[in-house]
């Protein structure tokens, strides 16, 4: 199973360190945030990874190469301007194998300790969500779940999107390259009941702001 890692945001909320830097270079306990993806989808036995790239993506492609020295093999999707989630993974999907498979998505500004080895199994439905516990900046969360299955009623536990989903291309009939979501097309699939998921407890951060990065870099000191 291929893996994408979506890199290519403007990294807007990161400013001033995103100036003159892409988010995923931004270093966290030593190493950029890009890195510790890798490393820990490598752990976990996956080899074939995929990362969009637009907003100083050159440097991106630089630091990361082939992705040898990590033991796994990378291929680049470049987007200018950037596609947001879905028009980038839409644009990937020629290298994310041959159509019906499934493949592994991860938001490039997220950092979890999550066991990713888990998800090769998952490829029943058109999209498996992975939820975590609402965050302060997001409490009344984004979906419902039930039962293994995500709902988009608002009774019933809601929870907050990872960032982390294992998805099926027939996600994207329909869809014409350009600039959009993934969100609408998971709310889709949702009413189709074709959206499964599950509650992860464990470590995870939304490093979408200067302050969350110094959290996770005080975690990281001292786990």
């Amino acid at each position: 199973m291929k893996v994408m890692i979506l890199a290519a945001g403007l990294g807007t909320r990161m400013r001033p360190l995103t100036d003159n830097c892409p988010k995923p270079l931004l270093k966290v306990a030593g190493k950029p945030l890009i890195q510790h993806h890798i490393e820990r989808l490598a752990e976990c036995g996956f080899r074939q990874i995929v990362i969009n790239l637009a907003y100083r993506g050159e440097q991106i492609r630089r630091f990361l190469g082939t992705g040898s020295q990590w033991g796994v093999e990378i291929s680049y999707s470049m987007e200018e301007p950037a596609l947001e989630t879905g028009g980038g993974v839409f644009n990937a999907l020629p290298l994310l194998g041959p159509r019906g498979e499934s493949f592994v998505v991860v938001n490039g500004d997220v950092w979890s300790d999550f066991d990713y080895s888990s998800l090769a199994e998952l490829q029943n439905d058109l999209a498996h969500l992975v939820m975590v516990d609402n965050p302060t900046h997001n409490v009344e969360g984004d979906f419902s779940l039930g039962d293994g299955r995500i709902g988009d009623d608002k009774t019933g536990l809601r929870l907050t999107f990872s960032g982390i989903s294992v998805l099926r291309g027939q996600l994207f009939e329909g869809e014409k390259a350009g600039a959009f979501s993934l969100v609408p097309l998971f709310r889709k699939a949702i009413a189709a009941k074709q959206v499964s998921g599950n509650h992860f407890k464990g470590k995870w951060v939304d490093v979408g702001t200067p302050e969350r990065l110094q959290l996770l870099e005080t975690y990281l000191d001292n786990p």
